[in-house]
């Protein structure tokens, strides 16, 4: 049991097929056995959410993987908008104990104004480096983050690892979070993020990489007879 890759995933009613589509793209590639934890926000007991200003239901409940992983191990954490094209292992043979966290260090201006059901979509530093988050729950400076600490933070906060200093935090190649739309298409993504909108939605059904994600889609469809 303990060489399992354990995975967090966002998890958004509203868009409930995006985690399930994404836990079939890690399944079909991966040679490792793995385990997923949905962010699901009525399974938090332990946890309340108070802010006001998300997008979707995880946006700050990702900063409870360490706490969920009882501050032990390695976890990793991604938004449920997402496939996975490649071997989840080989995000998982990057982890380094030196770090706290390792992730995509995007540095982009955004080409929309606004994304997913009708949200503002706005430029700020280190947008989208907690998308994708190789989380080294063990590491010291992770342990403060416990509910109650999450839950009186600002956004802005957390989602540039303020609680860090940069030198432990590490980065990852950008193949890992690959920004759907916001970058060009690429065969060659390992990740690739619908971090506008996912292909479920119909403005966004037929952009950019869609079709990844519409054939990952049907695999987990398998199975139904009617």
């Amino acid at each position: 049991m303990g060489s399992n890759i354990s995975i967090v995933v966002g998890f958004d009613q509203r868009e409930a097929v995006a985690y399930h589509v994404f836990c079939q793209s890690v399944i079909d590639s991966s040679t490792s056995t793995v385990q997923f934890l949905p962010l699901a926000e009525n399974t938090l007991n332990e946890y309340k959410e108070v802010h006001t200003d998300g997008s979707n239901k995880f946006i700050y409940s990702r900063f409870l993987t360490p706490f969920l992983m009882n501050y032990s191990g390695w976890a990793i954490f991604a938004d449920g908008d997402m496939v996975c094209q490649a071997d989840i292992s080989e995000l998982w043979a990057l982890r380094d104990e030196s770090k706290a966290v390792q992730v995509v260090k995007h540095d982009y201006q955004t080409k929309a104004s606004k994304k997913y059901l009708g949200n503002k979509n706005e430029n700020y530093p280190r947008k989208n480096w907690s998308s994708v988050i190789l989380w080294n729950c063990s590491h010291p400076d992770n342990r403060l983050l416990t509910p109650d600490f999450i839950q009186n933070q600002l956004g802005s906060y957390l989602h540039r690892f303020s609680w860090l200093t940069d030198d432990l935090i590490g980065e990852l190649p950008k193949e890992w979070n690959w920004l759907a739309i916001e970058y060009p298409e690429n065969p060659g993504a390992k990740l690739i993020h619908y971090t506008l909108g996912t292909p479920c939605f119909k403005d966004y059904a037929k952009e950019s990489m869609s079709d990844n994600w519409k054939e990952v889609f049907a695999r987990s469809n398998e199975g139904f007879d009617y």
